[in-house]
């Protein structure tokens, strides 16, 4: 945390998809939120994902979450009864926990895990609300971020929810980006969303071709395994994954490493 809260990021996040919330359980949670608040001491914004699969459980973990000072609460979508989850369903969803919250919420869109996304209409509609803040998409899907902004309310922020499309997001008019590379590379993320906002967008091209193969290795190809060799590697703390995700073996982690270093991402400190 203390490395974080000396980098360029704006904030950090605890209990993302990276920071494996599915296979923790609510006091764990609660706990390394507590912690990880008292590390920050108020130098970045402090995001919280405090999704659970019920309406009332992430009401619950949120004013929980929020008591323990975090500045946004970050809801995943709820999916295990996917075939029942319509857009009634997802507004009531959203609106509940946004009306109950004390801290404002974002919507956390993860396909890729949980097969559930949600129709521009939906996402249009819940902008609305004013405690809603925002949107972290993960999906990459171009047209849809474009929909996102283009129906959205004033001040609702679309955020690009991977490194792999974080310029091509700005430019279409993302807020910014929650990114896995950020863990790992957080002056590189950051000075992509620089050199945007200065209008230097041939060195921004250029350095989000150059995260294109890390990021992947600490997402869809190697997923948070990957992410945590990453760590170690970059003289983080990585360590091993909670089952039933599995460390790599040896081979993969070469290849984890061969990728950061051809991508110029060196050590911490």
């Amino acid at each position: 945390m203390e490395f974080y809260a000396q980098s360029p990021l704006d904030g950090v996040v605890f209990l993302g998809s990276n920071g494996e919330f599915a296979l923790l359980d609510a006091k764990e949670k609660l706990r390394v939120i507590e912690a990880g608040v008292e590390a920050n001491n108020g130098r970045k914004l402090v995001l919280a994902g405090t999704g659970a699969e019920s309406t009332r459980a992430t009401i619950a973990l949120t004013k929980e979450a929020s008591a323990l000072g975090i500045d946004y609460a970050l809801i995943v979508t709820p999916h295990y009864y996917k075939p029942a989850y319509d857009a009634k369903a997802v507004l009531a969803h959203y609106k509940a926990i946004a009306d109950a919250s004390p801290v404002p919420i974002l919507i956390y869109v993860m396909t890729a895990y949980t097969g559930v996304d949600l129709p521009g209409p939906v996402i249009a509609e819940l902008s609305a609300h004013p405690n809603i803040a925002g949107i972290k998409d993960s999906a990459g899907n171009a047209p849809k971020v474009a929909e996102m902004i283009a129906t959205a309310a004033d001040g609702f922020a679309v955020l690009a929810g991977s490194a792999s499309f974080l310029y091509p997001a700005l430019c279409l008019g993302a807020a910014g980006g929650i990114v896995a590379l950020g863990n790992v590379a957080p002056g590189l993320c950051k000075e992509i969303a620089c050199k945007f906002e200065a209008g230097d967008h041939e060195c921004a091209r250029k350095l989000q071709l150059r995260a294109i193969a890390p990021n992947a290795a600490v997402t869809s190809k190697y997923g948070i395994p990957g992410l945590k060799v990453a760590l170690d590697y970059v003289g983080l703390k990585g360590g091993r994954p909670r089952p039933p995700l599995q460390p790599l073996g040896e081979a993969d982690t070469a290849k984890v490493k061969e990728t950061l270093d051809k991508a110029d991402i060196g050590r911490v400190g």
